[in-house]
C-alpha cells in the first residue's frame, strides 16, 4: 500500500468557506480536521487523476456547521458541489461514485449527507458514527475513530497495580442502553457508574484521571453517533468494554478486537458485573498488554506517521479500493 496506493483530491471549491481545509485540530472533531490536513501531507496524494485508484470529495461539513449553516443549506451545498464535480471530470461516472470517499465525524456530516441518497450509497463513507441505523453500510464505509484530541494527560499503561476499580463509565443518559445502564448500576460498590459527566468544578481532569484507576471502561452506544469514549479508553490503558448491538469498530477489517476489548451485547447489561468478575487477572493483563499495543493506530499526528490513525484509516480505503471494477 505504501509503495502504490493514489488518491486524487479534487482542487475545486473555495478553501476559505466549506472546501479543501477542516475547521479545527482540537475537540471532537479533531478526527475529520486531522485527516484533511495529513491526506495533503501524505505520499497517498497523485496530481494525476489517471494514476488515482481512488478521489477524494474534500468537503468538510464541520466547516459549514461552524459558520452556521443550517442542515438544509449544507445538503443543498454538498449535493451541488457533487454533482458539478460530475458534470466537469469523468471519473464518478465510470463507476458511479464507488471509487470516491468522503470524510465527516459525529452527527453534523451524517445529518449533512443523508439528503443525498447517491452519494450516501456509493461511495465510501469514512464517519466517526458507524452505527448501522443511521446508514452505515459495513462492507463499503470506514469506521473512523473519534480521537479527542489533544489528549488531556499522558498515555496510561503497564500500571495494572494502580487499576483497583472493576468498571467505569460517566455520560449523557442519551440512549435508551445508557438510560438502562445508570439505573441498574450507579449505586453499585464495585461498578463507578455516574448519570451524568463528571463537573469540571469538582476538581480538574477528574473524568480522565478515573481511566487511570479502572480495569474497564464501559463504552455504551450513543444516540445514534460514535463518541471519544472508546479512544480515550485506549489511550489511558483502560480496556474498553463496547456495550452496543450493530456497530462497526474502528479498523475492524485490520485489528482483532477480541484481544484487547470485552465486546457485549446490550443485553448483557444485567449480568456486566459478573460478566467483568468473570475475567481472571491472567485474562486482563493480557487484554491490557494489547491495549498498550494498539495505542499508536489511535493517534492522529502531523505530518502523519506509520501506523497511525491515518495510515490505519488509509489501509481501511486500500482494501475497499480493490473490490471496485471499471
Amino acid at each position: 500500500m505504501n509503495r502504490k496506493f493514489k488518491v486524487y483530491i479534487y482542487p475545486d471549491g473555495d478553501p476559505n468557506t466549506f472546501y479543501q481545509t477542516p475547521r479545527k485540530l482540537t475537540g471532537k472533531y479533531s478526527s475529520e480536521g486531522y485527516f484533511f490536513q495529513n491526506i495533503r501531507e501524505s505520499k497517498f496524494r497523485t496530481e494525476d487523476p489517471d494514476q488515482a485508484h481512488l478521489f477524494f470529495i474534500p468537503i468538510s461539513c464541520h466547516k459549514m456547521r461552524g459558520k452556521g449553516t443550517s442542515y438544509e443549506n449544507m445538503t443543498i451545498i454538498v449535493q451541488n458541489y457533487v454533482d458539478s464535480l460530475m458534470a466537469k471530470y469523468p471519473y464518478w461516472n465510470r463507476t458511479l461514485g464507488a471509487d470516491h470517499f468522503f470524510v465527516t465525524c459525529h452527527d453534523v456530516g451524517v445529518r449533512a449527507t443523508e439528503g443525498v441518497p447517491f452519494l450516501v450509497k456509493n461511495a465510501i463513507r469514512v464517519t466517526c458514527s458507524p452505527s448501522y441505523d443511521v446508514g452505515f453500510i459495513p462492507h463499503k464505509d470506514v469506521a473512523l475513530p473519534q480521537v479527542l484530541q489533544p489528549f488531556a494527560l499522558p498515555a496510561g499503561g503497564n500500571d495494572l497495580e494502580n487499576r483497583t476499580t472493576l468498571g467505569f463509565w460517566a455520560g449523557h443518559r442519551n440512549s435508551k442502553i445508557r438510560v438502562i445502564l445508570a439505573r441498574v448500576w450507579e449505586n453499585d460498590t464495585e461498578l463507578d457508574i455516574s448519570n451524568n459527566r463528571i463537573s469540571r468544578a469538582a476538581g480538574p481532569l477528574l473524568y480522565q484521571k478515573r481511566f487511570f484507576r479502572t480495569k474497564f471502561c464501559i463504552c455504551p452506544g450513543g444516540s445514534q453517533v460514535n463518541s471519544a469514549r472508546i479512544t480515550d479508553s485506549i489511550h489511558y490503558g483502560c480496556v474498553p468494554v463496547i456495550l452496543s448491538n450493530y456497530y462497526d469498530l474502528p479498523f475492524n477489517d485490520i485489528l482483532d478486537w477480541q484481544k484487547f476489548a470485552v465486546i457485549l451485547r446490550e443485553v448483557d447489561v444485567y449480568q456486566l458485573k459478573q460478566i467483568l468478575k468473570n475475567i481472571t487477572d491472567e485474562d486482563f493483563a493480557s487484554l491490557h498488554k494489547n491495549v498498550v499495543k494498539v495505542q499508536k493506530h489511535f493517534q492522529w499526528n502531523s505530518p502523519p506517521i506509520d501506523y497511525d490513525a491515518f495510515h490505519m484509516v488509509m489501509y481501511e480505503l486500500w482494501l475497499r479500493h480493490s473490490v471496485i471494477k471499471y
